[in-house]
Formats: structure tokens, sequence, C-alpha cells
């Protein structure tokens, strides 16, 4: 059996559309909305297409119009895409994110799986780096063969006391550095952690053409194109977007 893992997508129909991975089962590891300026494409895609899915932080909050306040990275970009995203979507794309689960457990060719969107401490908010001395006690106890999440935007793979953890990165907004879309496969015993090109300028055109202040489509235009945008905004010394701490950065609002 070969399973497509997506995370992330956030409003980036153009990435998503991307991915024409063959599979049998595609699982969808949260967090569809906020940021992207196509939010509504991206539910409907995640709809047809996602056999199993589960809820992110950014679905929790669009599905129940949670207000953000905040002034740098991340924060800030939630702050101002959280309202445009949500007048996008009509109540059954919104009811559709709140009724996803925060976690859900399931065997696939014989293999255990569990889906979170962060850790299985804390399903939509916990910042997990590859870090197996930070997997090791959220792993334990755990009577499954992979654990599948998103929410770093990161890819990795490793495996940890016989569980293995697989974070396929981000389809819509990569902070790796490289601007392609993130997925991942599990092709019988086998993990691969996948790249695809996708029309990044159609993406930034649209945010173009939406109606978030300029610094906000400076910074997403800047993520879109692969660019470490925190360290150029405080290089810079603009004042809107200060950076956070990484504390900040990564904390519920901010991922």
């Amino acid at each position: 059996m070969r399973i497509l893992l997506l995370a992330d997508v956030h409003g980036n129909r153009a990435a998503l559309e991307a991915v024409r991975e063959p599979h049998d089962v595609c699982l969808f590891l949260g967090d569809l909305v906020d940021y992207g300026p196509e939010p509504g494409p991206c539910v409907d895609w995640v709809q047809r297409h996602a056999h199993h899915a589960v809820r992110g932080n950014h679905d929790h909050g669009v599905a129940q119009n949670v207000d953000v306040q905040g002034v740098g990275g991340f924060r800030f970009l939630t702050a101002c895409t959280r309202p445009p995203t949500v007048a996008a979507l009509t109540s059954c794309q919104r009811r559709y994110l709140a009724d996803l689960p925060t976690s859900l457990m399931l065997t696939l060719s014989g293999k255990r799986f569990l889906l979170v969107h962060a850790t299985p401490r804390d399903p939509m908010d916990e910042y997990a780096p590859a870090d197996p001395e930070f997997w090791a006690p959220r792993l334990a106890g755990l009577a499954v063969d992979y654990v599948c999440v998103g929410h770093t935007h990161q890819p990795y793979t490793l495996t940890v006391n016989g569980v293995t953890v697989i974070n396929p990165g981000s389809i819509g907004l990569p902070r790796d550095g490289d601007s392609r879309a993130s997925y991942g496969v599990v092709d019988g015993d086998r993990i691969e952690l996948k790249r695809v090109e996708y029309p990044v300028d159609e993406t930034i055109q649209a945010v173009g053409a939406s109606a978030l202040e300029p610094t906000a489509k400076q910074m997403l235009a800047d993520i879109y194109r692969g660019g470490a945008f925190l360290g150029r905004w405080l290089k810079n010394g603009q004042a809107g977007p200060r950076t956070t701490t990484p504390e900040q950065s990564q904390s519920p609002a901010g991922v």
C-alpha cells in the first residue's frame, strides 16, 4: 500500500494541486487554512481526496473564529490573515474543519498509525523538533508503528524505541529555505520525503490581489520564495512585523 502524507497546506491551492503522487490512501495532518489566499479550494480538495484527516491549530482557530493579536512573525501573519480566511469559507467548510478529530488511530497494511497535527501529548499546539530526546517521553507507551505529524513546517523522520515519527513538512508554506511543496510517502517499509515544484508566482499574485496590508504581503511573498523572512525583517529594522523569540514564534497562534 502506498500512503501519501500531507500537512500544512495553509490556503495555498497551487501548491496542493501540484502534488500528483500515485497513492492508495491519502492522510492529511492538519492546517488547511490561514496565511494563504485560497482556503476554500484547499478545504474542498481535502474533503474529496483525503481518506483520513486531523485538525490543526489553524483549522481550529478558523472554525471557531478565534481572534489573534500579534505584532511579530507568524502571529502577525495569523492576525492579518485570519479575518479574510474566515470570510472566504462557507459555513459548511468551517463545520468540516470543526468536525475534524484532533487525533486518529488507524491500521493500514497491518501497521498501526497515529495521526496528530503536533504531538500525542498536545495534538494541536506543541512544537516538536527532530530530536529523539524530545520525542522519547511522548512516544512512551504508544502501541503504534508510526506517528505522523505536521505543525513545524520542517520535514523529518526519526525512529525512537521502535516507533517512527514522520513529519512530511509543509505543502503550502515550507520554512526550510526550499520553496517547493513538501510531502511524504510510505510505501511498505520505505519512507520518502519528497518535494515538488509549483507555480509560486501564481500564489504570490493571489496574495498581491488580496486586501492584506503591504507588510503581510511582502512577508508571505518572501516565505513562498524560500526566504528566511524573520531574519530579513530584523536586519532591516522594519517596525511592523517585529521578530519574536523562538518560543513566541512557535506558540499555538504562531505556527
